[in-house]
């Protein structure tokens, strides 16, 4: 448990650590197409690197806001976006005040007003900003992307990815119109304190018993205008939890041209009609409204001493808490939580069944030792869990950092991996067979101290248990999985270390209150038959993974290779037992099933482009055909039905679904009663073309489901389905 309290203290301050040194890249910039319901959006994301941010519209005190411009043949496009994402407020070195976003931001460009715009196929996205946190640097990076109904092709990979479940939060998140509040009063004043000097004065009255407000946005952000120039809010509350405020205003018009002259009448030449942000304290949510102001008071303004004595101001944001992102730090911790519970709900997914299986065995055959020995057994297998998971993290990141895709259960996709995976199930199974006991390189003794047995043991089943669940995907994984693999490296490290909390949890909770497993049954004779019966489940965990991986070769002699291997193995254990002594032939069989293994990692590879798995489906009495981009855009493009389906040989959810709906007879009637064509797409290989188009969809992983209904649209069905989903999708 103390090297648990210290992974939490290494890591989880790296999420929030400030850093002044300047990254090399302060701001990502990716693009995708985003379907919205009938709606699709081209959208353009930003990701911050920690602690630096950039500017709104109107950028406060000082700063530049984000100009995006698009171009088709040099010739600058009229494209509208949305209203950008809610700004909040940020006190910058000097006590500067400047509105802007921190961490990762959209935004939103309809994508029909794009191509009605386009002579052609091809747009350039040119964007530049400026990004602050103890230095200022300018940014801007160039889009260049091919168009077409229905994808955006870019000529460079995105430098990371945004997924729709995030997507769909920012735009509800975005701000929606809202006619004038009722109990909000804006008039514009002649400031006494200069000429040239205008002055915001307002107030909100709430009849509400409750009101809400966050104090890192104002009540009133106006959008910038000319010739108005913005000063910061001042705002002051009373104990009837009403709003007062002031925004001071200076005239720009003599920098126009041509030359405005502030009217000395207070009558505008023209009437202006000014927008704000206006946060509402009646539900906290954010609006834009909107009002025409044609003349100003010239009396001026000036606020009593009396008055200011009886309300409160509300201040400015201390500097500490410029760099902070509270919906990044929130999401943080919902999705801990997720990883946490998908970890633990991987402890009874199908390909995981073995492991725990045998480390319950553990448990029972170990249940009338020590407190002690029970706590280390359990702690010794938990850290194989929470280590290997940490390997795994670190070779993603290595993975990632030369700008490769990867996905959850990736590994497999490997037929050395599996080679190698089927060597050491095989010697777990002859173990259990009694062919042999674990024991150190050095006997049971090393030096003085005797190592208490099956400590080694637990620590392999341990990474066995994290091998062999990564082709599941359990529910909530997914969630935690796909924000992981999108974030920084310290939330790729968080994340993997509590789904290895999860997976481990309910033996480090025997291991704190060994109580718990009193219900197991006395060990007893009858251990030596589950023994057997353990060994069997690993033999057959080994002749799905021979299936997996006489899939990734090509010939037969990959497959001879290993078969031999296995052969050496079980000879170097049956002939060292049989002689009871060590012997010369037990070092040469096994250092020979090592040549073998060596061997086939060495010179292994993934064969032809098919792994039979189309011929398999078809063979359950459904026409699948082989998915393709090119073919899933016709279908789409044509509106007809069709149902996808990305799979693997190694995905054991996949499998699961497949039994539990796909090949079931009321799925197939309906396929056939409705004439829904069935796409596969199979990544039981690596296949960059099928991780592309998931990394773009959000995915991380498999299985992956989606349907194109009659109507062209395109739905995601998740990672569970039942055909009544898959029916209420086509209609």
């Amino acid at each position: 448990m103390k090297f648990i309290c210290l992974l939490l203290l290494l890591f989880i301050p790296q999420l929030y650590a400030q850093n002044n040194d300047i990254p090399e890249n302060p701001v990502l910039v990716s693009t995708k197409l985003w379907q919205n319901g009938e709606d699709q959006y081209l959208v353009l994301s930003f990701k911050n690197h920690d602690g630096w941010h950039t500017y709104w519209k109107n950028p406060g005190d000082a700063g530049l806001p984000i100009k995006t411009v698009f171009k088709h043949n040099e010739e600058t496009l009229d494209i509208q976006e949305l209203e950008w994402p809610i700004p909040r407020k940020y006190i910058e070195p000097g006590d500067i005040l400047a509105y802007g976003y921190s961490g990762t931001y959209s935004f939103f460009y309809p994508y029909k007003d794009i191509l009605k715009s386009l002579n052609g196929s091809s747009v350039q996205i040119n964007s530049k900003w400026l990004v602050c946190k103890h230095v200022c640097i300018p940014g801007q990076v160039s889009i260049n992307a091919q168009l077409t109904p229905d994808q955006i092709n870019l000529e460079k990979k995105n430098p990371f990815t945004i997924t729709n479940k995030m997507l769909e939060n920012q735009f509800k998140n975005l701000p929606a119109s809202l006619s004038w509040p009722n109990g909000l009063d804006i008039l514009l004043f002649k400031s006494n304190e200069k000429e040239n000097l205008l002055a915001f004065q307002y107030s909100y009255y709430s009849s509400e018993k409750k009101t809400y407000f966050k104090s890192e946005q104002n009540l009133i952000i106006p959008f910038p205008q000319a010739p108005f120039n913005f000063k910061r809010e001042q705002l002051y509350k009373d104990k009837k939890k009403n709003f007062y405020g002031n925004i001071l205003i200076e005239w720009d018009g003599e920098y126009q041209e041509p030359e405005i002259p502030l009217p000395s009448d207070g009558v505008f030449a023209a009437p202006y009609s000014l927008k704000f942000l206006f946060q509402n304290p009646k539900d906290g949510k954010t609006y834009v409204i909107q009002k025409e102001f044609s003349e100003f008071n010239i009396n001026g303004f000036k606020a009593s001493q009396e008055f200011l004595s009886l309300v409160e101001p509300i201040k400015n944001l201390p500097e500490a808490d410029q760099a902070k992102d509270d919906s990044t730090q929130d999401s943080i911790w919902y999705f801990i939580f997720m990883a946490f519970i998908g970890g633990l709900i991987l402890n009874v997914m199908p390909c995981v069944l073995p492991v725990i299986s045998l480390k319950l065995f553990g448990l029972l055959a170990h249940g009338h030792d020590s407190k002690k020995d029970i706590f280390l057994h359990n702690l010794f297998y938990s850290l194989g869990i929470i280590l290997s998971f940490m390997v795994l993290a670190g070779v993603i990141l290595i993975i990632k950092s030369a700008g490769d895709y990867v996905g959850w259960g990736f590994q497999l996709q490997s037929p050395s991996f599996v080679a190698v995976m089927i060597f050491i199930i095989f010697i777990f199974s002859l173990n259990l067979f009694g062919l042999f006991e674990f024991s150190t390189p050095g006997g049971k003794v090393l030096g003085d101290v005797e190592l208490k047995k099956g400590f080694g043991g637990d620590f392999l089943s341990g990474v066995l248990a994290t091998i062999l669940s990564t082709p599941c995907s359990a529910p909530f994984l997914g969630t935690a999985l796909t924000f992981a693999f999108t974030s920084s490296w310290q939330t790729i490290l968080i994340v993997f270390f509590f789904i290895g909390i999860g997976l481990s949890f309910p033996f480090i909770l025997t291991a704190f209150f060994p109580a718990i497993i009193s219900f197991l049954p006395k060990p007893g004779l009858w251990m030596e038959t589950v023994k057997k019966f353990l060994g069997l489940t690993l033999l057959l965990t080994i002749i799905w993974l021979m299936d997996v991986f006489v899939s990734q070769v090509s010939g037969t002699l990959p497959l001879l290779k290993l078969n031999t291997a296995l052969v050496l193995i079980f000879f170097t254990f049956y002939i060292r037992k049989s002689l009871s002594k060590k012997s010369i032939i037990t070092f040469v069989l096994f250092f020979l099933s090592l040549f073998f293994l060596v061997n086939i990692v060495l010179t292994s590879d993934t064969g032809s482009d098919s792994t039979h798995l189309l011929e398999d489906k078809k063979a359950t009495g459904l026409e699948w055909e082989k998915w393709s981009p090119q073919l899933f855009d016709e279908l789409k493009e044509s509106k007809t039905p069709t149902f996808v389906d990305f799979t693997a040989k190694w995905c054991f959810t996949c499998k699961v679904n497949e039994k539990l709906v796909l090949e079931t007879s009321e799925f197939k009637d309906f396929i056939k009663a409705s004439g829904v064509r069935l796409l596969l797409a199979d990544w039981t290989k690596r296949d960059e073309i099928i991780g592309n188009w998931l990394e773009n969809r959000g995915k991380v992983g498999i299985p992956a489901y989606f349907v194109i209904n009659d109507q062209g649209k395109v739905f995601d069905l998740g990672e569970t389905i039942t055909v009544d989903e898959i029916k209420k999708a086509f209609k």
